[in-house]
C-alpha cells in the first residue's frame, strides 16, 4: 500500500569532515523519521482486522477499534463501552385479577 510520501534528500559524502553535510544529513533523517512515525492517510480496497478488543473499549485509546455484537464501533473518550454494565427500573405495581 503506497503512502504517497516525499522521498528526504541524502546528501553525497564529502571526501573530509565537512559541517554543512552533517546539519544536511541531520535534517534528512528527522524528516525521515517524522514521515516514518506518523500513520497518515488510508484508502483500502480489502480490509481485514483479525485480534479486535470485543465487548468493550475499556484501555483502548480514542479512535481505536472494537467489537461489540458483532458491529465495529469506535472508541470515544465521551461514549464508554464498558462491559457489564446494564440498568433496570421498576415503577409502579401491577395488579392482575381474574375472574
Amino acid at each position: 500500500m503506497s503512502r504517497n510520501l516525499a522521498r528526504p534528500f541524502f546528501p553525497q559524502a564529502p571526501d573530509s569532515y565537512n559541517k554543512q553535510y552533517l546539519d544536511q544529513l541531520a535534517q534528512a533523517f528527522s524528516f525521515f523519521l517524522e514521515q516514518a512515525q506518523n500513520p497518515g492517510e488510508a484508502r483500502n480496497t480489502n480490509l481485514t482486522l483479525t485480534t479486535l478488543q470485543a465487548d468493550n473499549d475499556v484501555g483502548l485509546e480514542n479512535g481505536a477499534l472494537f467489537e461489540v455484537d458483532g458491529i465495529i464501533k469506535i472508541s470515544q473518550p465521551h461514549r464508554p463501552h464498558v462491559l457489564g454494565v446494564g440498568a433496570t427500573a421498576n415503577l409502579g405495581q401491577v395488579e392482575v385479577k381474574l375472574e
